[in-house]
């Protein structure tokens, strides 16, 4: 039996609610349009999140190709600026339905009951992939899991409760989008200006990030934490070569670049012999998964005529492995298609200068659209498969 106290609490919660709910910003239209927009904004991200992963994950029946060259920094691109103009869409939307969470009773029925159980994975999980996510940009690890990992398995759960929130709202959003009469003036113009706020907001913050992808707009990018023609010889650097542990044994005294194939190495190369080879420059870009990009002109032998001065003519993929002391991403695959353009290089130089050892000195691999982390410097070893 409810008591007094009870009864009068919950009835003026009821008053606060449906005080709120007159608010036009509160309305069903309103979270039925921001709904559609951080639908899209969720769907874009999340396919071209999943697309990274493939490539950096590969499952055999996936092949990703080598051109064009460019596609990688465009689809990451928008996997990042889709990912933070979701930010302000995902707060408005919160705020716009938040006073509907305390209707009472919570549910009608056992499927209104799993549809509201299924707003904790897609709310939470929706919060940890954005927050996550904006770490991830600026090199911020500040937990135990492996960032991609975790990143990844959310999505799913965030997706995939997403499709049983369409679903169960649909019929709402649907009659919500229709306009049976016209509002009055001021409840028309207060929804249009808090939609407007929350798109400029989204805009802006797209618009000041995108830059480090987008050339034309770099200027604009107040809030990139990396611009790309900043860092040494002219661009970012995510790990120096004292981080990876490799300054010493880079040195052009020691180092040889060896070929195995079945468990033994075929061949060496000494960085002289690789110069005295011939040389195919190419203009590829750098693009990483944190979303900043930058092109350069490299310089280098083709990976396969290195292969080929080994007397290996039918390598099917080749594992590139630096020469830095552990670490996740140390090891890079490079597939049939991408061994067979001559574009993929064993650098030597960028921009006519020879690369510095933070950007891989004395070989790192560049090759036509793959993401940055799998661009391998210090190249210490190419297992031919």
């Amino acid at each position: 039996m409810k008591t007094p106290a009870v009864v009068a609490t919950g009835e003026r919660v009821a008053r606060w609610r449906d005080r709120r709910l007159k608010d036009p910003r509160h309305s069903e239209r309103v979270a039925a349009l921001l709904g559609i927009a951080l639908g899209v904004s969720f769907a874009l991200c999340f396919a071209t999140g999943l697309l990274s992963h493939l490539i950096q994950h590969p499952p055999s029946w996936f092949v990703w190709r080598p051109r064009p060259a460019g596609l990688y920094r465009l689809t990451q691109g928008v996997h990042v600026a889709t990912g933070l103009a979701a930010v302000p869409l995902l707060f408005a939307k919160l705020w716009s339905v938040f006073p509907r969470l305390f209707q009472w009773p919570p549910a009608h029925d056992l499927l209104h009951a799993l549809e509201r159980l299924s707003l904790l994975p897609l709310v939470g999980g929706s919060i940890f992939l954005l927050v996550t996510g904006i770490a991830n940009i600026e090199l911020w690890y500040p937990w135990v899991f492996f960032f991609p990992s975790g990143h990844y398995a959310v999505s799913w759960v965030v997706m995939g409760a997403l499709i049983v929130h369409v679903g169960a709202k649909a019929s709402i959003t649907s009659r919500a989008l229709r306009r049976p009469t016209e509002p009055a003036p001021e409840v028309a113009q207060s929804r249009r200006r808090f939609l407007g706020l929350v798109a400029v907001s989204s805009a802006a913050i797209v618009t000041a990030t995108i830059g480090q992808t987008v050339a034309p707009l770099r200027r604009l990018a107040l809030l990139a934490p990396r611009h790309p023609d900043i860092g040494v010889q002219g661009f970012p650097v995510n790990k120096t070569a004292r981080e990876a542990g490799v300054v010493e044994s880079s040195a052009d005294v020691s180092y040889a670049l060896a070929v195995s194939s079945r468990g033994a190495t075929v061949r060496t190369f000494s960085r002289a012999e690789l110069t005295s080879m011939p040389q195919r420059s190419a203009t590829l870009p750098i693009a990483c998964v944190e979303g900043w990009s930058a092109s350069r002109r490299w310089t280098g032998v083709s990976l396969r005529t290195v292969l080929e001065h080994a007397g290996l003519h039918d390598a099917q993929e080749v594992e590139v492995v630096s020469l830095q002391r552990g670490g996740r991403y140390r090891k890079s695959i490079v597939n049939r298609r991408q061994l067979l353009d001559l574009d993929t290089l064993l650098a030597l130089e960028v921009d006519g200068e020879t690369l510095a050892p933070d950007h891989g000195y004395p070989v790192r691999l560049i090759g036509p659209d793959r993401p940055g982390v799998l661009q391998t410097k210090w190249v210490g070893t190419l297992v031919v498969r």
